[in-house]
C-alpha cells in the first residue's frame, strides 16, 4: 500500500506582486502565489523556446505551427544584442534578424510570444550575447552604472520600436518578458532593468527573471518580478569526462532550484551571508528551462532519448509546475557575423566549446525542422493541460508518505497533486542511464480512493486521475493516461503494461482493451482509450481531434499536412467515431553519393576549429546531392565534421553517436565536400 502525507491548503495569495495586465478587449493576465489567471480562471501556459534569429524566416510560420501542434502555446525567444548590433551603432533588424516579423508570424500561427530581451543572454552566443565593443567599454557591464545602463536603453529602445503595437496592452500577443539571465545576484540592477523596459515602453503583463542559483535561491525583487527554474537531463558544461551520478531531477523532491544549471558561469555561493532566501510561497511554480534536448560540447555529449525529456517534464508537472517552459523546444543554426563567429567558445574566455553553427540541441524539433521523440512524447502531457489546466492549476503537491534515495532503484516514486479530494497520482519509473527493479503489487491510496492493484515495470513515467470531473460524471479512478477532450469526448492513452480500469461512482467498471475503435459511453460521455503509441500522434488541431497513422500532424494555413512528406493516413474524429483520411504530399528522395578527394579546390575558412585538443587528421569527402526535398544521412564516424556548399560554410557537427541528418536543399546542385577529424579519447561519451 502506497500512501500519502496529509494534504495541507496553502493560503493563495492575489495581487501581491506588481505584475498583471489587460488589453483592449478586457481579458486579463493575473498571477497568484499559486498559479497564473486569465480572465480571473487559473491557467497553464506551456512555453517553448525558439530564437527567430537562428532560423530561416521562410521557415518560421511552418515551424510555429510544427510547435503549437506539439502542444505549445508561448514561444520564447532570446534578442541576442550581438545579432542586431555587431557594429557600435548599426543596428540591424532585417532578414533573419526581424523581431518584428517573426513576432507577427507568431500571432498568424495562433501563439503568444515571451520576449527575452538581455541585455545579457548566454543561450550559448558569444559573450552571452554582448557584442564585442561592449566589452571594450571603461565601465562594469550588468550593473548600475550611468555608461552601462544608457547603452541598456538604447538596445531596449530598439526592441520597443520593433514591438510597439504587439504587446498585450495594444492588443497584441506579446505577454511576458523576460529580464537578463542568469543574474542570481543583484535584485538592484534586475529592478532598474525592468524600470528602464517600461520607460522605453516594453510594457507586459509578465516579468521574469532566472530564479536559480544558490541553496538560498536567486536574488530578485520580490515584488516586480516572477522566478522562472529549470532541469536537464545532464550538464555538458560540467568539466570532467565522467558519467554524472542519478539526477535528482527524475525523483520527486519538489525541489524548484537547480544550482547545476550554469555552474560553468555562475558564483556558486552555497549559503547567503546576509540571511537571503528566496520566498517560494509567494510565486507559482514557473520553469523557463526544462530541457527540451541537450547541446554538446566539445568535451561532453551525451546522448538524448525521448524518455530521458518527457519524465522529467512528468516530474516536474506532478511537483506542481504551472508554467510548463521548455529550452530549447525547436533547434537552430548559429549566424556568422562580420567580425567573428557568434558561438560560445574557450577562445572568448567561456569554459566550453560549442559547434560553430549548429544550435539543435538534439531537443523536440530539430535544427531543420526534424521530429525527434520527445515531441510525441511532451504532447502528451500538453494536450492534457491545455484541456485540464484550468482543473489542475489549483491543486496542490503532496508528497509521498516515504522518501526516495537518489541511489534507491528499487522503491516507487510518485507524487499526488490534489485539493483534498479529486486529483491525479504521478508515478515516474524511469531514470537516465539507470534500470530500475520491477515493482509488483503496487496499491497507491490517495486518501479518497484507493487505486487496483497495478504492476509498474520497465521504463515508464505517467499518472492516473481520482474523482475526475467528465461533463459532470465523477470518474472515480482509471489506471489510464488522461489526454484532452472535445465535447463529451473524452480521450485517454493506455499505460505500456498497466490495463486501462475505469471506475465510476454509479457503479460502472470498465476494462478496455486499447485502440481507435474502443470506445464506450456512460451516462452521456464517451471514453476512447488509445495504446500508448496511437497516442504520441493524437493531435488536437484548430479545436479537432486528429490521428496520424505513424505521421506527424499539423496545421497551417488551414490544411492539416504531415512534417514528413509522402502518402499517409490518419484519423479524424467526428464526434462519434474516428474517419480514415490521407494525405497526399509528393516527395522525391534525394540521390546522394560520396567521393574521397584528397583536398577540396578551395580554401576552406573555418578547419582551424576542427583541431580542438590539438592538431588532427581531417579527411575529406565530395558530396553530389540532386533533389531538395527530405534529409540526407551522413554517416560519419570522427570528432567534428564541417560541410561546405559551393565554398560556403553551411552545416557543422561534433559527433555524438547519432547519424547526422542535413536538408538536401542545403547542398542541391551545388558543389559540396564534407570534412572530417578523426575521433580521440578525450570526451565524455554515451555510444
Amino acid at each position: 500500500m502506497y500512501t500519502f502525507k496529509n494534504f495541507k491548503q496553502p493560503e493563495i495569495l492575489e495581487h501581491h506582486l506588481k505584475l498583471g495586465g489587460e488589453n483592449p478587449e478586457g481579458d486579463r493576465i493575473d498571477v497568484t502565489s499559486l498559479y497564473f489567471t486569465r480572465n480571473g480562471k487559473p491557467w497553464v501556459p506551456i512555453m517553448g523556446e525558439f530564437h527567430f534569429s537562428r532560423y530561416n524566416r521562410e521557415h518560421w510560420y511552418e515551424e510555429l505551427c510544427k510547435m503549437k501542434a506539439g502542444g505549445i502555446t508561448l514561444v520564447s525567444t532570446y534578442i541576442f544584442w550581438i545579432y542586431h548590433e555587431e557594429i557600435e551603432g548599426e543596428f540591424d533588424f532585417s532578414g533573419d534578424n526581424d523581431l518584428r516579423a517573426f513576432i507577427l508570424e507568431c500571432k498568424r500561427a495562433g501563439l503568444e510570444v515571451v520576449i527575452r530581451i538581455g541585455p545579457w543572454a548566454h543561450g550559448e552566443c558569444r559573450n552571452g550575447g554582448f557584442p564585442d565593443w561592449l566589452l571594450k567599454k571603461p565601465f562594469k557591464l550588468r550593473d548600475n552604472n550611468a555608461g552601462y545602463l544608457e547603452l541598456v536603453r538604447m538596445l531596449y529602445r530598439k526592441i520597443s520600436e520593433q514591438v510597439q503595437g504587439l504587446l498585450y496592452k495594444d492588443g497584441g500577443n506579446i505577454i511576458a518578458v523576460q529580464l537578463e539571465n542568469e543574474l542570481t545576484h543583484d535584485a538592484e540592477h534586475l529592478l532598474k532593468l525592468k524600470e528602464i523596459a517600461i520607460e522605453c515602453g516594453i510594457i507586459a503583463p509578465l516579468y521574469t527573471v532566472t530564479g536559480w542559483n544558490a541553496a538560498a535561491g536567486a536574488k530578485i525583487p520580490v515584488d516586480d518580478v516572477v522566478p522562472v527554474f529549470g532541469g536537464y537531463c545532464d550538464a555538458p558544461w560540467e568539466e570532467h569526462l565522467n558519467q554524472l551520478p542519478p539526477s535528482p531531477h527524475y525523483f520527486f523532491t519538489g525541489m524548484r532550484n537547480d544550482t547545476g544549471i550554469g555552474a560553468d558561469l555562475l558564483p556558486q555561493e552555497k549559503k547567503s551571508d546576509d540571511g537571503w532566501q528566496l520566498p517560494y510561497e509567494r510565486y507559482p511554480f514557473a520553469t523557463c528551462e526544462l530541457g527540451g534536448g541537450m547541446q554538446v560540447t566539445h568535451h561532453r555529449r551525451p546522448l538524448v532519448r525521448g524518455m530521458d525529456i518527457y519524465a522529467i517534464s512528468l516530474v516536474k508537472l506532478g511537483d506542481g509546475n504551472n508554467l510548463v517552459g521548455y529550452y530549447m523546444y525547436h533547434g537552430g543554426t548559429n549566424k556568422l557575423g562580420q567580425l567573428s563567429t557568434l558561438q560560445e567558445s574557450k577562445a572568448t574566455g567561456y569554459p566550453n566549446d560549442y559547434p560553430i553553427l549548429s544550435y539543435d540541441f538534439q531537443t523536440a524539433i530539430s535544427e531543420y525542422g526534424e521530429i525527434r521523440e520527445q515531441y510525441r512524447l511532451l504532447n502528451l502531457l500538453h494536450l492534457f493541460v491545455q484541456d485540464f489546466g484550468e482543473n489542475l492549476a489549483p491543486l496542490v503537491r503532496v508528497e509521498a508518505q516515504h522518501t526516495v534515495t537518489r541511489d534507491d532503484t528499487n522503491s516507487l516514486r510518485y507524487v499526488m497533486r490534489t485539493d483534498g479530494k479529486r486529483g491525479f497520482v504521478f508515478v515516474n519509473h524511469y531514470q537516465r542511464l539507470t534500470t530500475l527493479e520491477d515493482i509488483r503489487d503496487v496499491v497507491i491510496d490517495t486518501g479518497t480512493v484507493t487505486f487496483p492493484t497495478i504492476d509498474i515495470c520497465g521504463d515508464v513515467s505517467f499518472f492516473m486521475p481520482f474523482n475526475m470531473n467528465l461533463s459532470g460524471v465523477n470518474l472515480k479512478y482509471a489506471t489510464a493516461q488522461p489526454l484532452c477532450r472535445i465535447g463529451n469526448n473524452y480521450f485517454f492513452a493506455q499505460v505500456p503494461g498497466i490495463p486501462a480500469t475505469y471506475q465510476f461512482d454509479n457503479g460502472d467498471n470498465f476494462v478496455r482493451q486499447p485502440g481507435i475503435q474502443s470506445s464506450f459511453t456512460v451516462d452521456g460521455i464517451r471514453i476512447v482509450t488509445l495504446t500508448w503509441e496511437q497516442a504520441k500522434y493524437l493531435r488536437k488541431l484548430d479545436g479537432q481531434i486528429y490521428l496520424g497513422d505513424g505521421c506527424d500532424l499539423y496545421s497551417a494555413n488551414n490544411t492539416i499536412l504531415s512534417v514528413e512528406d509522402g502518402d499517409y493516413n490518419y484519423h479524424y474524429w467526428n464526434g462519434e467515431s474516428f474517419e480514415l483520411k490521407s494525405i497526399h504530399q509528393p516527395y522525391t528522395a534525394p540521390i546522394v553519393s560520396f567521393s574521397t578527394i584528397d583536398a577540396p579546390p578551395f580554401e576552406p575558412t573555418h578547419v582551424d576549429y576542427m583541431h580542438i585538443g590539438g592538431k588532427r587528421k581531417i579527411t575529406w569527402q565530395m558530396i553530389n546531392v540532386k533533389g531538395s526535398q527530405g534529409l540526407i544521412d551522413i554517416d560519419y564516424y570522427g570528432d567534428t565534421a564541417q560541410l561546405y556548399a559551393d565554398g560556403q560554410f553551411v552545416a557543422d557537427s561534433f559527433y555524438y553517436g547519432e547519424v547526422w541528418k542535413v536538408p538536401a536543399r542545403l547542398l542541391d546542385g551545388k558543389d559540396c565536400y564534407l570534412a572530417v577529424s578523426d575521433i580521440r579519447d578525450d570526451f565524455y561519451r554515451e555510444f
